[in-house]
């Protein structure tokens, strides 16, 4: 399935505001996640966006790639430099269903992203300002601006949903059986 199928490309005409935009994006992003379940991964999205139309988006996929780099921020960073050409993506936003680990940050900062926007914290492992804030660390040459909680109970129930089912699946499988 193409993602031209799944998501919006262009942000609709009437969307003024910022936060309409970051809901609309954000929007765009739960499809991805969605998709992601639908494969059996964990149900991240991620859109980026220059100066209101969509340059590149991901979904989590590091079970079907065997990579566990292919987290749905980065496959968005890959697929954008290849659009745009370069490795470095000023005057972008990353919209993502849930905060990015330290290995995503990092790349955001890399690549100079300008503006991430996130739905769902992630106390273990957040690494845009829940357990470390590396988007806008001191050290770093570059930081960008932030916002989280953008249809965070949306982006938190497919999270949710997603591990209690595995825990569910787990709990009633068979005991193994003993081949003579």
């Amino acid at each position: 399935m193409a993602i031209s199928e799944l998501i919006e490309t262009d942000l609709p005409a009437g969307l003024l505001t910022e936060i309409d935009q970051d809901v609309f994006w954000m929007q765009q992003a739960l499809l991805l996640a969605d998709y992601a379940e639908q494969q059996g991964e964990v149900p991240v999205g991620a859109v980026l966006v220059k100066a209101g139309r969509l340059v590149s988006c991901g979904f989590n996929a590091s079970i079907a790639e065997h990579d566990p780099s292919a987290h749905a921020e980065v496959v968005a960073l890959r697929a954008a430099g290849k659009v745009l050409g370069n490795y470095r993506l000023p005057d972008t936003t990353l919209y993502v269903t849930l905060e990015p680990c330290a290995m995503c940050a990092t790349a955001l900062v890399h690549a100079r992203v300008a503006r991430l926007v996130y739905g769902a914290s992630d106390p273990r492992t957040g690494a845009a300002g829940s357990v470390l804030n590396l988007v806008q660390h001191p050290s770093f040459n570059h930081r960008m601006q932030v916002l989280s909680g953008v249809l965070q109970s949306e982006c938190s129930l497919r999270l949710t949903r997603f591990f209690k089912n595995k825990r569910e699946k787990k709990r009633v499988l068979p005991a193994a059986v003993v081949l003579n």
